[in-house]
């Protein structure tokens, strides 16, 4: 598999950089919650929006395993940032998967050349966005909810209903053109500056060169990817918040724990029952980083095919995302609750910012239900019966 140290311009220095200027404030930022402005801002001086952008447009073009890894290394340090990172590439995906080749270049070359940070309004079960027919275009009305990465941004993807079809469209068009209002409202306990509240569109102009998927258009197998895209980005978030919380908790343990007096020795670490839940902890992470890498690679041969790539590989893709998904799940809440069990009650004090390991994986993992994808690995264990292509499977 490909790592991020193939590619020149200094993108794997300028990843730990940048990990390590958001770890450096997470705990502080993450208790205050709010739009995090000036990181967002070292993400973008970072040069890493462009990592997943071809290079006919000035980018890495790195494949999507790179760009997980990516992700899954920022969550470590700052889940909530992460997940910016990760949603301003899965629009660029969205651009490159539904988009023509002319609609490629028109808004990959700016994003490129002005550093610009994408977000979104697409969440595709919120209705209440509808698109109207005005001319060529369509005229947008109402508020679209979860629109993670909405402010403080350039450019949104979003979807829009549109009654005439009962089917949905996605375009993208800037996020300060006429007629939309970006409210700071999100106010979850976990993921507090994912900038995920809600966008308000009043009688907004879409031009046709905005629309990446018009209505009544069923998606290709290929453009049915986005979805695992986006599933595998949730996937490496979950994983990094499990590997993050296994390290600061080996730290305390080796630098700040007491060992209990029945134990008998000298170190916490050397309490049998701490190493078997260390064990445990590692067996946990180790499966879900396996499954995530296995889940990456075989999103970057479906992509790699284009148009040729099948139905059927594009199940394989779906079912390898969601084993991948379902352990870092488990592995993200598990380590979020059991890492106070081996660190005690001196690391609940405020100052280390514990328990935002498992506020941040409690709020990500009710994203889709978990649930379903094990019905879907039960499907296609029992009848060979791939997941059915949504916005979520």
């Amino acid at each position: 598999m490909s790592t991020i140290h193939a590619y020149s311009g200094g993108l794997a220095e300028a990843l730990e950089a940048l990990a390590a200027q958001l770890a450096a404030t997470a705990v502080e930022r993450d208790r205050a919650g709010g739009h995090a402005a000036h990181e967002r801002e070292l993400i973008r001086a970072s040069g890493l929006l462009a990592l997943s952008v071809p290079t006919e447009f000035g980018g890495a073009q790195a494949p999507w395993s790179v760009t997980l890894a990516a992700v899954r290394r920022l969550a470590q340090a700052d889940s909530a940032l992460a997940h910016l990172f990760g949603f301003h590439h899965l629009q660029v995906a969205g651009v490159l998967l539904f988009g023509r080749p002319e609609q490629h270049e028109y808004f990959l070359a700016p994003t490129v050349r002005r550093k610009l940070f994408w977000g979104n309004a697409l969440n595709p079960l919120d209705r209440r966005v509808l698109a109207a027919n005005e001319g060529e275009g369509f005229r947008l009305d109402g508020v679209k909810s979860f629109s993670s990465g909405s402010v403080g941004s350039d450019i949104l993807t979003l979807s829009a209903w549109h009654k005439p079809t009962e089917t949905a469209l996605i375009a993208a068009l800037p996020t300060d053109a006429d007629g939309i209002t970006v409210n700071p409202d999100w106010d979850a306990f976990g993921q507090r500056q994912t900038d995920s509240g809600t966008v308000r569109f009043d009688h907004v102009r879409l031009d046709p060169v905005q629309i990446l998927q018009a209505p009544g258009v069923t998606p290709t197998p290929r453009a049915t990817l986005r979805s695992q895209v986006a599933q595998l980005i949730i996937t490496n978030l979950y994983l990094g918040i499990a590997q993050g919380a296994l390290a600061e908790a080996r730290r305390f343990v080796h630098d700040d724990a007491r060992p209990w007096f029945a134990a008998d020795v000298a170190r916490h670490a050397d309490d049998p029952y701490v190493q078997e839940r260390f064990g445990e902890f590692r067996l946990a992470v180790r499966a879900a980083e396996a499954l995530a890498d296995q889940a990456g690679i075989r999103l970057d041969a479906a992509l790699a095919r284009g148009d040729a790539v099948s139905a059927a590989e594009r199940g394989e893709v779906a079912v390898a995302g969601a084993e991948a998904k379902v352990w870092a799940h488990r592995a993200a809440l598990r380590l979020g609750t059991e890492l106070f069990e081996v660190t005690g009650a001196r690391s609940t004090s405020a100052r280390y910012g514990y328990d935002r390991y498992w506020r941040n994986a409690r709020v990500h993992t009710l994203h889709d239900p978990v649930a379903y994808k094990v019905r879907d690995l039960g499907r296609y264990a029992l009848d060979g019966r791939a997941p059915e292509p949504t916005a979520y499977s």
